[in-house]
């Protein structure tokens, strides 16, 4: 048994290229998950100023200055930050103050649908099935009633963090790309001279990542407008609420869609009941999905995060569970990372000269 052990670390742990990959591995992810809560504006403004990093690069690659490149995407960037503001989030937390208001009145008119539901369909369903199904919506909008009454109580703090994430991260995003150099040269200080399989493995996932966040970008923003034209055509009551998540849900493969649906027939089915117009909202839906799933995410994600479904919800399900919504939203990208170590450690163990 220790002989079996022996061999296997000396197979997989004697190179030391293997040795560092795997601290730093370990490294970067215990200091999220431990100070995570402590440094996210820092992790935040890290991961816009990659982002924005590709549109400096193009400017740069343009001939022009990286200073002049910083300061124009940068501009835009706030420029896009103020519409956010001022306009977006207004327009969705007046939805949803709607949406609060007219939920008891939404939930009366679900019990009344469903407890017709036995006398027109008693094959299907019966009484009692309905009184359990409307019992289950009850507690479950009792408990979403005391969670919103526990977020109520901490806005003042959130709001503290929020005034305080506005401010700090504008900043360090702008200085995180304008020193990019200087900050980079000053982290290798401390890390060993002879990383060549950490920096080929983070070349690999850093193509990949980049292509993906800019593929899942425009997929977004694609989805999010075409739902919103199409759901506010309809009639749909909170078409810009619902048609942002809609939007969102591309980020979490098959569970967001999935969910999206469920969340799309209860509110089309709240305001129009089983008419016509439910079922041209939910044709809607799915023609949408439909045109996603088999046009615009494979001429958007062509050739990129070449993983087996499984393997994504897996992802989707560790990620998420290990870092709550930042863990659902990264999924596909730490996925794609962690893919890239184990095709790179695994073809080192390989390539060795005393591999029979």
């Amino acid at each position: 048994m220790f002989e079996l052990f022996r061999t296997w670390k000396e197979r997989h742990f004697s190179d030391p290229q293997r040795v560092i990959l795997g601290v730093m591995l370990l490294a970067g992810a215990g200091m999220v998950y431990f100070l995570g809560s402590l440094l996210t504006p820092v992790f935040i403004s890290i991961i816009i100023a990659y982002l924005l990093e590709g549109m400096i690069g193009l400017l740069h690659r343009s001939r022009i200055p990286r200073l002049a490149a910083v300061s124009i995407v940068f501009t835009f960037f706030m420029v896009g930050m103020i519409v956010i503001i001022l306009w977006l989030i207004p327009l969705t937390v007046k939805q949803i103050s709607q949406l609060v208001q007219q939920l008891p009145g939404m939930l009366t008119t679900v019990q009344y649908r469903l407890l017709q539901l036995p006398t027109s369909y008693p094959e299907v369903i019966s009484e009692v099935q309905v009184r359990q199904i409307i019992d289950f919506l009850n507690a479950g909008i009792s408990t979403l009633g005391k969670r919103v009454l526990t977020l109520s109580l901490a806005s003042v703090v959130g709001l503290l963090h929020l005034v305080v994430y506005l401010v700090l991260v504008p900043f360090m995003v702008f200085f995180l790309l304008k020193d990019k150099e200087k900050i980079l040269g000053w982290s290798r200080r401390f890390l060993p001279d002879n990383m060549d399989l950490t920096e080929s493995v983070w070349q690999e996932a850093n193509i990949q990542v980049t292509n993906y966040i800019r593929g899942k970008g425009w997929e977004l923003l694609i989805i999010w407008g075409v739902s919103y034209a199409v759901f506010k055509a309809l009639g749909l009551q909170f078409s810009l609420l619902i048609s942002l998540f809609v939007g969102l849900s591309v980020i979490i493969p098959y569970i967001g869609v999935t969910v999206m649906g469920f969340v799309m027939a209860l509110a089309a089915y709240v305001q129009w009941g089983w008419s016509s117009e439910f079922a041209s909202a939910m044709v809607a839906y799915a023609v949408i999905q439909i045109l996603d799933g088999n046009l615009l995410a494979p001429l958007l994600l062509s050739g990129v995060v070449n993983l087996h479904p499984v393997a994504i919800v897996v992802a989707v399900l560790l990620f998420g569970g290990l870092w709550g919504l930042w863990g659902l939203f990264f999924a596909i990208p730490l996925a794609t990372l962690a893919n890239a170590v184990i095709k790179a450690w695994f073809m080192r163990v390989e390539q060795r000269p005393d591999n029979p």
